[in-house]
């Protein structure tokens, strides 16, 4: 008989993500994930194959639902010093309403970057590098619109603004208050006037 799943996969995979942001890919047991997912090692072997797999897969959801759809939804504003102005107040109130400090699965997935194998990597990086290309496009058509001066190189500002941000993620974790951070976005959006 061939094996049928009683579960949702999409559910599954949230709450394996849970259980990987709060303790990051290596402290997060097998054990822990049945748990979460309510499921047997049976039935997760069938689903998802492998620890490594149900990561990626956890990765990628969280990717396109969190950081995708809000750069879509910023891009769409048409007014890109408030895209990047309402990006970081987003992150900084993210941050001071996340009890458990768990920051940016994203961010945190990066840091751990050395015991992880090249797919994930891939991931990250391309996570990364579109967030960053969001900064790109958005200071460009700033100059183009006249909102953000010519003298700001859309390049270089860009590279910039990421590293702010993925700075404002991991000392949101407990490491800076709510006026550090606040310092944080003004060196930010300092990059584009």
């Amino acid at each position: 008989m061939p094996w049928e799943k009683t579960f949702d996969l999409d559910d599954a995979i949230d709450r394996a993500t849970d259980v990987f942001w709060a303790k990051g890919y290596e402290a997060t047991s097998l054990a822990d994930l049945l748990k979460a997912i309510g499921i047997n090692k049976g039935s997760f072997y069938n689903a998802f194959g492998s620890k490594k797999k149900i990561f990626m897969q956890s990765l990628l959801k969280y990717e396109r639902e969190q950081r995708r759809d809000t750069l879509a939804e910023l891009a769409s504003l048409k007014d890109p010093v408030s895209a990047i102005n309402k990006l970081f107040d987003a992150l900084i109130e993210q941050s001071l309403t996340d009890k458990d400090k768990k920051g940016c699965f994203l961010v945190n997935t990066a840091l751990d970057l050395p015991n992880h194998d090249s797919d994930i990597e891939k991931a990250v990086k391309k996570g990364l590098k579109d967030t960053e290309s969001f900064f790109e496009q958005q200071i460009t058509l700033g100059i183009q619109t006249g909102a953000i001066p010519e003298h700001v190189d859309p390049e270089v500002d860009a590279k910039g603004l990421l590293t702010l941000l993925v700075g404002l993620r991991v000392l949101a974790r407990g490491v800076f208050d709510q006026n550090s951070l606040s310092a944080i976005k003004t060196q930010a959006i300092g990059l584009i006037q």
